[in-house]
């Protein structure tokens, strides 16, 4: 299946002329409200901002449009770059509007946000960012600076990273069907890819070092020397809208309980019969069933609409209007983006979802994630663009809790091997979310300490931060060291990595409730996911659910749950020696 965009526009040309319209209208915009909010009533402010958000909609939906023609075709980088300069021109007219905001007298900032109605947080916000705001002409260069400064090298990665080939048994794969290969149930074949992978990195080891070091120093100009926030995360955690503190209390949490991913490895090596566990056998299947285990995307495509159906009406057409309606590109294909998202696109159209489906179990819950995104995405259409992207740390709330929910399904009619090999499939998933994620992040905490690092202290530092979590249940090999290089995370979104962990735990709290029964859960959390961005995450949990998430024990509930199931792991491989 290949995703069918004309929801956005039919042609380049069509995006590329509506595009150019909306220039003109942030031109006239500008001429009409500049320098003018100030004699503005709240009820005519709003109206403003409602044009104000159209436009930044057209200009969003033809970004979208090509970014997604960019995304499965990466020789369209040119026209790509050419849609960002021509957005660039319209932006330049409505930069002003936010900074002219936080410029009002507090009290007419005050009375506007008192009656902007669905658009009061995202004012709110505006004025948490108010300190790190600078003049108008000075936001202007910046965002000219951008095109060929952080999005450059951005770009340059993307277009690198999807042109690579490994060599593999005589052919040449891409990374996504290498990647695939470490999944594989042959050892050799594991350590072939793992080999190839090594390989192909190494080759571009120095230019992908490069791009990072160019992407910290970027990051580090803009946002610590220009604008002058405290460190490189605080602007992260700003635009998550959670404080440094809860962060903090997040990654120390997840740091000293490591010692469950490593527990989990030592039962895994004894399951899979080897007295040493490689890198390159982390993501080995445990086989005890004969069960086939190739899952061709129509039946997973049944798995994950079951499992919808089972928790809501609601997620289950969602899903099944994804399906119908073709939101989803589902193959890897020559040029196309590896790994897999969901585009938000504008409340116009309907969210687009990419995956590079290969047929194994992991692809399966890719897809309920992806659906779970797109689910989020379409429920916070009604709340508007400028409201409906969630911070990072709740973006991943729904995609985990579609992972959980087809989990579950999957589980009702296993043998206790099937169910063996389900539980450590979804412990690693969980690992990978949340104990991954944290090494992702003390790995960046420490690189942009820096300006600039060579090849060798990007390995270093990497290989010393992966050992922390396995301890001595995984022997990291030389090949190992290199694999920080392919991680898109760390050049697209400085800081982003530990917002999934976030999410996890936030969503095992959530999913525990709903198994306990938690009254009216689904009603509440549709509403949740309704609300989109356009109230902080704190005020969500708290007013629908009960919870603080900014104590500093909030984050050991949702760990004493992967302790259960890690429990409930060991008890099931404890029976099933006993045969």
């Amino acid at each position: 299946m290949n995703w069918d965009l004309s929801a956005l526009f039919s042609s380049i040309p069509e995006a590329e002329e509506f595009l150019k319209q909306a220039i003109f209208r942030a031109k006239e915009f500008e001429k009409k409200y500049k320098n003018r909010l100030y004699t503005l009533t709240p009820e005519e402010f709003v109206e403003v901002l409602k044009e104000y958000e159209d436009i930044w909609e057209n200009i969003g939906r033809s970004l979208t449009y090509i970014f997604l023609e960019f995304a499965t075709d990466s020789s369209k980088g040119n026209f790509l770059a050419k849609f960002q300069e021509l957005a660039t021109q319209a932006e330049e007219h409505l930069i002003w509007f936010e900074l002219e905001f936080i410029h009002l007298p507090i009290d007419k900032q005050q009375r506007f946000i008192d009656n902007a109605g669905v658009y009061k947080y995202y004012l709110i916000h505006l004025q948490e960012e108010a300190p790190y705001k600078l003049s108008e002409k000075e936001e202007k260069i910046l965002m000219k600076k951008d095109l060929t400064s952080s999005s450059a090298f951005t770009r340059l990665f993307d277009e690198t990273i999807s042109k690579m080939k490994f060599f593999y048994g005589g052919k040449y794969l891409s990374e996504e069907e290498i990647l695939s290969k470490l999944y594989s149930g042959d050892r050799n074949e594991r350590k072939k890819a793992q080999v190839s992978l090594t390989l192909g990195l190494k080759e571009k080891a120095e230019l992908f070092a490069y791009i990072y070091n160019q992407i910290k120093k970027d990051w580090k100009i803009d946002y610590v020397e220009i604008r002058g926030y405290e460190d490189a995360e605080a602007p992260r955690h700003l635009s998550n809208r959670v404080s440094k503190r809860s962060v903090d209390a997040l990654v120390k949490s997840v740091n000293e309980n490591t010692q469950i991913v490593a527990d989990y490895y030592n039962i895994k090596k004894e399951l899979l019969g080897y007295e040493t566990l490689y890198d390159y056998d982390r993501y080995a299947p445990i086989k005890l069933s004969d069960k086939e285990e190739e899952i061709p995307f129509e039946k997973a495509k049944e798995m994950v609409l079951n499992a919808f159906k089972n928790f809501s009406q609601t997620f289950y057409e969602i899903a099944k209007k994804a399906f119908d309606e073709k939101w989803i590109d589902v193959m890897p294909k020559e040029g196309k983006r590896g790994g897999a998202f969901s585009h938000s696109a504008t409340p116009q159209a309907h969210p687009y979802v990419l995956l590079n489906y290969t047929n194994q179990r992991r692809d399966v819950f890719t897809l309920a994630h992806e659906l779970g995104h797109a689910i989020h995405q379409y429920l916070a259409k009604d709340v508007g663009y400028l409201n409906q992207d969630t911070p990072l740390t709740t973006a991943e709330t729904a995609s985990i809790f579609a992972e959980m929910l087809l989990f579950e399904e999957i589980k009702k009619s296993l043998s206790k091997e099937e169910l063996i090999e389900t539980y450590a499939a979804k412990l690693e998933d969980i690992f990978a979310t949340l104990f991954r994620q944290i090494v992702f992040t003390n790995f960046e905490r420490k690189v942009h300490k820096f300006d600039e690092l060579k090849v060798e202290d990007f390995n270093k530092i990497w290989m010393e931060e992966n050992q922390k979590m396995f301890k001595d249940s995984v022997v990291l090999t030389e090949n190992y060291k290199l694999w920080w290089s392919y991680i898109p995370h760390f050049i697209h979104s400085p800081f982003y990595c530990y917002a999934y962990s976030y999410a996890q735990l936030l969503v095992l709290t959530l999913y525990q409730l709903y198994k306990e029964g938690f009254e009216n859960f689904e009603e509440k959390y549709i509403k949740f996911l309704s609300q989109g961005g356009s109230l902080p995450p704190k005020k969500q949990f708290a007013e629908l659910f009960g919870l603080d998430i900014e104590k500093e024990d909030f984050w050991e509930k949702g760990i004493n749950f992967v302790r259960e199931m890690l429990n409930e792991f060991k008890g099931l491989v404890n029976d099933y020696s006993k045969q």
